[in-house]
């Protein structure tokens, strides 16, 4: 048997959640190994369930293969090249998912779009004012492929020639709503992609959505939230995106708009900066900008030894983003690693430019 096929039997392991996985992957390197390992509860405990290939998982696997064979579905495994390195920054990163169409997961610039299902016509006006405006910052957009926000956002990045990723709440085999079949069929022609990390005949059930919106805010270097209420997807998906140190931006409308009411309470809560066109996000990520001013580094600074390993990565990479510091210090917890550049900052070590990049002072 192929290691896609271990690979897709990792998801059917009963009492084996996605932590334990990677774990498991970290330490063997391969899906084949963990079902061959014969040392395995010396890592788990002698309680740990030992994986097994049950003839009801061999029969879900060979399912799936057809399924995936029969629509031209591949398989995006972690730690594999084409895996979302903006992804194995987030401590709750899904270790594989489905995609189907062209694997632009690591674009040089990748926004999530997200907004109400109830869109407005101004929502539709200033979804697709700012991504065409961002099109020339060759930015790839990140949706749910749902009514409203998301079906405007796909769209307007297909007409202006840019790349977009569809992540949805339901396997590939059902795409939700039935009325962006088309839409789903034009992304993937148009050399983008639909995303799962669903099975493929899985239901769109509300409980997919928020596990499905850690991947959109995941994927992307901001998140924009075009029009949404104070509740709902899109306000869940900017706080994900918020607590992954990722930038939120909102754009303001009608305060008498209860569809604007999400966004006006993510900038009052400093949750979002505010944003009314693409060059205002361009400004913010810092695209439009040369290079960055030099400014005096404090000299004779005392460092800790984790503050010099932190300090010389940097130094080695300037305007370095926190998810590559993330992906080369995986010794440190993501609250570790922020806590270790504030500290820098605090020193005069370094500086945080707009789109979280750092460099040295100096």
């Amino acid at each position: 048997m192929s290691e896609l096929y271990y690979r897709l039997a990792l998801q059917f392991l009963p009492n084996l959640g996605p932590t334990t996985i990677k774990k498991l992957l970290q330490h063997y390197g391969s899906a084949t190994q963990i079902f061959t390992a014969r040392d395995i509860r010396m890592l788990l405990g002698n309680r740990a369930p030992v994986p097994k290939l049950t003839d009801a998982i061999r029969r879900q696997v060979e399912q799936e293969l057809g399924w995936m064979e029969r629509n031209g579905i591949q398989l995006c495994f972690w730690g594999e090249p084409y895996f979302p390195k903006r992804l194995t920054s987030c401590t709750d990163t899904p270790y594989m998912f489905y995609y189907k169409g062209t694997p632009v997961f690591n674009e040089t610039k990748m926004v999530a779009v997200v907004g109400t299902r109830n869109i407005s016509p101004y929502g539709k006006e200033v979804t697709r004012k700012i991504i065409e405006e961002l099109a020339q910052y060759e930015v790839c957009v990140v949706s749910g492929l749902a009514r409203g926000v998301d079906t405007v956002a796909h769209e307007q990045a297909l007409e202006s020639g840019l790349k977009t990723v569809a992540v949805l709440g339901s396997g590939l085999g059902i795409i939700y709503p039935d009325c962006n079949e088309r839409l789903s069929q034009r992304i993937v022609e148009k050399g983008s992609a639909l995303v799962s990390e669903f099975t493929f005949r899985t239901k769109p059930d509300r409980q997919n959505f928020p596990q499905r919106n850690r991947i959109i805010a995941g994927l992307a270097d901001a998140t924009i939230v075009m029009e949404t209420a104070e509740k709902g997807g899109s306000i869940i998906t900017a706080h994900i995106a918020n607590s992954y140190n990722r930038d939120v931006f909102a754009v303001p409308g009608s305060i008498l708009s209860p569809t604007q009411s999400g966004c006006h309470a993510l900038i009052r809560k400093n949750v979002a900066a505010l944003v009314t066109s693409g060059a205002d996000v361009a400004e913010l990520m810092g695209w439009d900008m040369d290079a960055p001013k030099s400014v005096q580094r404090s000299l004779f600074v005392e460092l800790s030894p984790e503050e010099q390993e932190v300090s010389d990565l940097i130094a080695n990479q300037s305007n370095i983003v926190i998810d590559d510091l993330s992906a080369a210090l995986p010794q440190h917890t993501p609250s570790k690693l922020a806590s270790l550049l504030l500290q820098l900052e605090l020193k005069g070590v370094i500086v945080c430019e707009p789109g979280k990049k750092y460099h040295l002072l100096g």
